[in-house]
């Protein structure tokens, strides 16, 4: 069973402000990658009873982390809030929708790649992506793009239950380079930022919207040139 790890508000994370996918925001330049940020000064404590602002931050808005060991492994995927129950997750070592990944999607299960290129396991530290069908076999994200902020997607892998939350949507263009590299990055939308907090990139297709204005363009793997992506922080682990 995978070992978990569980702290609030920890030191080593980055300075700033939370953005909406619990993300710290930069103050100024970016911390080097390998340099540790500078230290944080407690808050006295306020007195039972009489939480202020400024001492009151909600747990769920707080830095920390809630890890696994981050092993590639299979997985079940279910959303409540678009019926999907119990999709199964492949693992494989390649990149979002590539020839391995497009094979495995065309089965009706979703692909989880993972490698140099690609992500880490469920409820690890990093980028945890799953891609699958919208519009083709199971058509298992058919429903996706309607996905809200604040809904969870619960993943089930090796004995434990990761709830993550969904706290933003993005677009990636398949003939970017630098989108592809926002997409696949420990932390998405973020390419050469080391993650502190496990995160969720859930992708399909954008065929129906790439359409609708015009654009037929397709790859070799007939992927359009969109994908409509769901980003989530991982919450909850037990």
């Amino acid at each position: 069973m995978a070992t978990l790890v569980f702290a609030a508000g920890c030191s080593g994370s980055p300075s700033g402000d939370l953005d909406e996918a619990g993300v710290a925001s930069p103050t100024g330049s970016e911390t080097p990658s390998g340099a540790s940020a500078a230290p944080t000064t407690a808050a006295t404590p306020e007195p039972s009873g009489s939480p202020t602002a400024e001492t009151s931050t909600p747990a769920d808005e707080e830095p920390r982390e809630i890890t696994s060991d981050g092993r590639p492994r299979r997985a079940t995927l279910t959303i409540p809030a678009i019926g999907l129950r119990d999709l199964k997750v492949v693992p494989y070592r390649g990149w979002t929708d590539d020839a391995p990944g497009t094979e495995i999607q065309n089965t009706g299960v979703a692909a989880s790649p993972h490698g140099p290129r690609g992500g880490v396991g469920p409820g690890g530290v990093g980028n945890y992506q799953v891609t699958a069908h919208r519009t083709s076999s199971t058509q298992a994200f058919l429903d996706l793009p309607s996905l809200r902020k604040g809904q969870r997607v619960v993943v089930e892998a090796g004995g434990v239950r990761y709830v993550y939350e969904i706290r933003r949507t993005r677009e990636t263009s398949f003939r970017s380079q630098r989108s592809l590299a926002e997409q696949r990055a420990a932390v998405p939308g973020r390419p050469g930022v080391r993650p502190v907090r496990a995160f969720i990139t859930l992708s399909t297709c954008a065929t129906q919207e790439d359409h609708a204005e015009g654009n037929y363009w397709a790859d070799e793997f007939d992927n359009p040139e969109h994908r409509i992506d769901k980003i989530g922080v991982l919450v909850r682990a037990r």
